[in-house]
């Protein structure tokens, strides 16, 4: 089973902050572990590092107190199960649970705060685990995409209503960090900086939460850098080469929506996504609905054989065949795909970044159905 990864945790390495130590007792027992060793630890997706150390006796017992760095986000560990805590200066908690299966069966006295942000994360783990059964399904049944999709937006809609809830319960607590990994920066951005403002207040010091101090900085020149393409903008007008190797430009679309896809053939949540795609452009193309496909493939016949495979129909492919470096994609900033902007009949951006369930929705309300 997949570990919850603090989506920050691999910044804490470049932290420059100073750090004022803090000392710890936690205690507890664990069933399944007897002989077993137990740590505090930081998790950094592929490895731990750790902290502090014991055995558990031979009844699952164990006692670890002492220094860790600073407050901060940690994990008790046994093997490669764990358990996500917060831990301030002289926290002290009792942890008993299971030692084969920590991240669901485990008790936590002593942290509300810790009980609350697991609680949100194994949420969250049933839900990506939804999402990825739905894009399976979406490549082996393309032709039920639909009904797949319709199907995953009552789940997203259930899981939205649930992390409403979860950062009205926890508000201004360390505990709203996992809710950071499910935003879309762009779309609920009020959010993800209502969010950084709660953990600055509530949990200032800890290295994980300046980094995210950081990020977040980071994130609001970008968003700037970006507003080029805010919705009811023109977006920029673009000429390159099609599969025949005539210049196409996004303005001889005038007059029709338009949703400009930037993917590749080698790019797998790309190809994921293409079946919707499909489906919508089937749905709406008789009421002026078309697909410009920007394609950053560096070999043209991966980029032809990807097109005929996935059934992308529309006529409307361009590439440069220069990878990352494909000229349209720099002049709309595309540091990851797929990346998509759908725009209206006149060249006004309507939104970007959407896919499945809510680029089917956009669609709906522009045409009634």
């Amino acid at each position: 089973m997949k570990q919850f990864v603090l989506f920050i945790a691999l910044l804490i390495g470049g932290s420059v902050m100073a750090q004022t130590p803090i000392k710890v007792d936690i205690n507890g027992s664990f069933f399944h572990s007897a002989g077993d060793s137990i740590h505090i630890s930081q998790y950094f997706g592929t490895h731990y590092k750790d902290f502090l150390n014991t055995k558990l006796d031979k009844k699952g017992n164990y006692q670890l107190k002492g220094t860790l760095p600073s407050k901060d986000y940690y994990v008790l560990r046994i093997g490669n199960q764990h358990v996500n805590l917060i831990l301030r200066d002289s926290s002290v908690l009792r942890i008993n649970g299971d030692a084969k299966n920590m991240a669901y069966v485990h008790t936590i006295v002593g942290s509300d705060e810790s009980v609350q942000m697991n609680e949100f994360i194994r949420e969250l783990q049933s839900f990506n685990q939804k999402r990825d059964t739905a894009s399976v399904m979406l490549r082996r049944t393309p032709e039920n995409a639909q009904a797949i999709n319709q199907s995953f937006q009552q789940e997203y809609m259930t899981f939205q209503s649930y992390r409403q809830g979860f950062m009205a319960r926890n508000q201004n607590s360390p505990a709203l960090i996992p809710v950071l990994s499910t935003l879309d920066m762009e779309k609920e951005f009020s959010i993800y900086e209502s969010v950084v403002q709660q953990l600055s207040a509530s949990f200032s010091g800890s290295p994980n939460v300046e980094a995210i101090k950081q990020q977040y900085t980071e994130r609001v020149k970008q968003r700037e850098s970006l507003n080029f393409l805010a919705p009811g903008k023109i977006a920029p007008d673009f000429t390159q080469n099609d599969t025949n190797d005539k210049p196409l430009s996004l303005s001889s679309l005038r007059g029709s929506v338009v949703l400009i896809d930037f993917w590749a053939s080698w790019c797998r949540p790309c190809r994921a996504e293409n079946p919707n795609v499909v489906n919508l452009y089937n749905k709406y193309k008789g009421k002026g609905f078309t697909v410009m496909s920007v394609s950053l493939d560096k070999d043209k016949q991966s980029w032809l054989n990807a097109i005929a495979a996935d059934g992308l129909i529309w006529p409307n492919h361009v590439s440069d065949l220069k990878f990352w470096s494909n000229a349209v994609a720099q002049q709309y900033k595309v540091s990851g795909i797929p990346f998509t902007v759908l725009i209206d009949a006149e060249g006004k951006v309507i939104g970007t970044k959407l896919r499945g369930a809510e680029l089917e929705n956009a669609l709906k309300n522009i045409y009634g159905f």
